[in-house]
């Protein structure tokens, strides 16, 4: 091997070594909070991060819990999920018939499409339904690629957030503040 092929080569292992070192830390939560951190804390309970526990969709409704999600996802690599069911969530409130077909176009291109820059992981027959849902968009044409989205995430992604340093630093910090 040449100089400059063992170079090239160590530096692009010195990349995807940064690329890899993965960060489950509470402060990688306070950083994203849609309000300052400790003003956000402050108002969140111990029995309110406790019921994401209940359920993935006790969690997704509950804007620090959204919060608190997606930033274990960063860890994981793994957010264009999350961003994919918000996106449908949005698309779904879409009112305009003009905006409609627009708005379609560019969910399938960023998350569904093959080789999409944040492609979501569904199986063939799901992308190729809503590759025909598209040739006439309606506010259902990315229902089942999003239901496929969304069961991924609650059963491999939330247990794991559950477990999660981010969770169990979050309440702790949530217990500390009541004693």
């Amino acid at each position: 091997m040449r100089r400059d092929e063992r170079v090239r080569n160590r530096g692009m292992r010195t990349r995807l070594g940064c690329l890899s070192h993965k960060s489950d830390s509470y402060n990688d939560f306070t950083a994203i909070l849609p309000d300052k951190p400790n003003r956000a804390l402050k108002r969140l309970s111990t029995e309110e991060a406790t019921r994401w526990a209940d359920s993935f969709d006790v969690l997704l409704s509950h804007k620090y819990g959204l919060a608190a999600f997606r930033a274990f996802l960063k860890t994981e690599f793994s957010e264009e999920n999350l961003e994919f069911w918000l996106a449908c969530e949005d698309f779904k409130k879409t009112r305009s018939a003009a905006k409609l077909a627009a708005k379609a176009q560019r969910i399938f291109e960023e998350f569904i499409d093959v080789q999409a820059p944040r492609e979501v992981n569904i199986d063939f027959q799901t992308r190729e339904l809503t590759r025909r849902n598209m040739q006439e968009p309606s506010l259902s044409c990315f229902d089942q690629a999003q239901g496929k989205v969304h069961s991924l995430m609650e059963k491999d992604s939330y247990p794991r957030f559950l477990r999660s340093k981010i969770y169990t630093d979050l309440l702790s910090q949530t217990q500390r503040r009541l004693s």
